[in-house]
């Protein structure tokens, strides 16, 4: 049986791969060291220099407003539509593109925040899944070019 993940504090650890301390936790090398200026607390490892944001290793990672990120999530599990979306909370379409790639990289605690802040059900968690695997099929995406039916290419 696989031990169960540690859930550990931001900032207890070095994420600098090349650092002797990396991925070792509660060593004492992390100390605070500021905010970015989006408010998120920074830390730097003592051992290799390196700074890291809170947010990092989270879907939440280089994003400005996660709450609306959530939100947003929430909206599409409700099958609200991608432009209506946009149009509701002010986003480009990029942006929210952006968010469900996030999403789909950090499946669990997406999931464990919409059901405990948006008490989003099973099956709309699922119905936001299978549109966002589905994503890259939608409209914009390049269909291979079949022979004409004369056999001819255009």
């Amino acid at each position: 049986m696989p031990e169960p993940l540690e859930v550990v504090q931001a900032g207890s650890f070095c994420w600098n791969e090349g650092c002797s301390e990396f991925g070792k936790v509660g060593m004492g090398n992390m100390r605070r060291y500021g905010r970015t200026r989006g408010g998120v607390q920074r830390y730097q490892c003592r051992t290799c220099r390196k700074v890291f944001a809170a947010t990092r290793g989270t879907p939440f990672y280089g994003i400005h407003d996660p709450e609306k990120m959530v939100k947003a999530l929430a909206m599409l599990s409700e099958r609200a539509s991608l432009r209506g979306v946009q149009r509701m909370l002010g986003v480009k379409p990029d942006t929210l593109v952006q968010w469900l790639e996030k999403a789909a990289e950090h499946v669990a605690l997406i999931e464990a925040l919409l059901q405990q802040r948006h008490q989003v059900t099973r099956a709309q968690l699922d119905g936001l899944w299978t549109y966002v695997g589905h994503k890259g099929e939608k409209g914009g995406a390049s269909k291979r070019q079949t022979a004409g039916p004369s056999g001819a290419h255009g």
